[in-house]
């Protein structure tokens, strides 16, 4: 399975895990449910290459195509189309609404159930925009896939973080991007195969996305749910049975069993719808991060990024394979800098991936904005060796944002909320993500036609800002058990004055 063997020499430290060796079940257990990342990436890669296809727009956007041959040669406003962004941006605005219905069904169905619900619905979305005749059905067929993507994403994760060891959570957490990356580089291949299809290329792109959408499907089905999900709705032998399941056959799991406990009891004395309650003083640490991380993500400046790679290649020369090229080699970085987010995160904490990551971004960013501002006019041609520093740029840009957020953004949402919040704060996250991602792929041309160059330069300054809140603000949560979570808000130096150390959770020796 990709990604195996960084799991399974990552390090432990900190907290000691009750039930924490690293078997074969919890390893298998935790990448068929990581395969629901697949949907997230070939949507993001398949959606753009698909809008790009003669055959796709002369069907549904033929005034545009029409249109686009009398474009504006700015590069900085020649994409700039509200009409044809709607396609891609329509899904995120159905995958936020997705996220906060699981969110709130979650904990009387369980988490594996709504990661079923999530692939199921994506699969028939893809099977519809395959079909697709007309506007309306390309619409209906977004919409499933957007409920598919909310459904998953706010199951996924935090089914990865409950079930994981935690000496090597976040490991396991880190496989769902990597998952998604691997998906946006198999549907970047895809376009570029079908785009050579006269007619009804596009249409298998878009089908094929039924794939993913069957490997989430039947790898969900074959895991159990978890033991905490278990425990909440009161089927403790049924919770019981998971955990051995996945710590392995001969595992004591008593002490782990009687922290899940302990938490799922905590959460029952204060029932309380968990969105009223995530808005109470103590947990104002948790509603911080579940609206920092998604806006952070947002500005990290990887859309502007992905958005130039095409021109630059085609400017070093590589022509007609220009997308190909720019798309493998980024997806290439981006799975080199999860795999190495995934040895690293377990080994030597999560700040130290957020400082590494901030300020190779933040070089990437101001390096392009300067090479850029001063080399890239109208209908202008960059020289060959500014557009290759640009590229190198690029490359490191995208490892960097993988290394870091790309990663940590699945990874500390998903570990640090208490169980009677757990759904309603990653819904949250998840929710607002995709909102950000549905304003950001519909205005986000139009901000680069209007700030041109100076798109760098705005996501780098926001770059000092994360990389500071990153540091000051987000505890350090390796080898951390999800039970004890608390205690490391309520040490924190800021964070203690709202979160109060009850000594409510399992051993405090750990």
């Amino acid at each position: 399975m990709p990604g195996g063997a960084f799991l399974l020499n990552s390090g432990g430290g900190g907290m000691a895990d009750h039930g924490g060796g690293l078997t074969v079940p919890v390893v298998v257990t935790c990448f068929m449910a990581a395969s629901g990342g697949l949907i997230f990436g070939y949507d993001i890669g398949i959606s753009g290459g698909v809008s790009e296809m003669e055959s796709f727009l002369k069907k549904f956007f033929p005034g545009l195509l029409k249109r686009s041959a009398h474009a504006n040669k700015d590069v900085y406003c020649m994409y700039n189309n509200q009409a044809l962004t709607a396609f891609t941006s329509s899904l995120y605005a159905f995958g936020m609404v997705g996220t906060l219905v699981a969110s709130r069904v979650t904990r009387r169905i369980g988490r594996q159930a709504i990661m079923l619900i999530g692939g199921s619905l994506f699969l028939a979305g893809a099977l519809v925009n395959a079909a697709a005749a007309n506007v309306a059905m390309l619409i209906v067929g977004r919409m499933l896939l957007g409920l598919g993507l909310g459904f998953s994403g706010q199951a996924t994760p935090v089914y990865l973080a409950e079930v994981s060891p935690p000496r090597w959570r976040g490991g396991f957490i880190s496989a769902f991007p990597l998952f998604i990356s691997v998906g946006y580089l198999a549907a970047n291949l895809i376009n570029y195969g079908t785009s050579r299809i006269p007619v009804w290329g596009w249409r298998l792109s878009l089908g094929l996305a039924a794939v993913p959408a069957a490997v989430m499907v039947a790898g969900a089905s074959l895991i159990p749910d978890t033991p905490s999900s278990l425990v909440l709705r009161g089927k403790h032998d049924d919770a019981r049975a998971a955990l051995q399941r996945v710590r392995g056959k001969g595992v004591d799991i008593g002490a782990e069993f009687a922290d899940i406990l302990a938490a799922a009891e905590h959460a029952r004395r204060n029932e309380e719808g968990a969105f009223r309650r995530i808005l109470r003083r103590e947990y104002r640490p948790y509603l911080v991060m579940a609206v920092a991380f998604p806006v952070f993500l947002n500005l990290t400046g990887v859309a502007v990024t992905a958005f130039f790679s095409p021109i630059l290649f085609r400017t070093v020369g590589f022509e007609s394979d220009a997308a190909l090229m720019g798309a493998v080699i980024l997806g290439v970085m981006n799975i080199g800098g999860i795999l190495g987010s995934g040895f690293a995160m377990d080994r030597y904490g999560r700040r130290l991936l957020f400082v590494i990551g901030g300020a190779l971004m933040l070089t990437c960013q101001v390096t392009m904005a300067s090479i850029i501002g001063t080399q890239l006019g109208n209908g202008s041609k960059m020289a060959k060796g500014y557009a290759v520093a640009v590229l190198i740029a690029t490359f490191v840009f995208s490892a960097s944002f993988s290394w870091s957020w790309g990663a940590l953004y699945w990874t500390i949402p998903g570990e640090i909320y208490p169980v009677e919040v757990r759904s309603a704060g990653q819904g949250a996250a998840v929710a607002l993500n995709l909102g950000l991602n549905f304003l950001q792929a519909q205005f986000f041309l139009a901000m680069l036609c209007c700030f041109r160059y100076g798109a760098f330069l705005f996501y780098a300054s926001w770059l000092v800002v994360m990389t500071a809140f990153a540091v000051a603000l987000v505890p350090e949560t390796k080898g951390v058990p999800l039970e004890s979570m608390g205690h490391v808000f309520a040490r924190h130096w800021y964070w203690g004055r709202f979160v109060k150390d009850q000594n409510k959770f399992g051993d405090e020796s750990t």
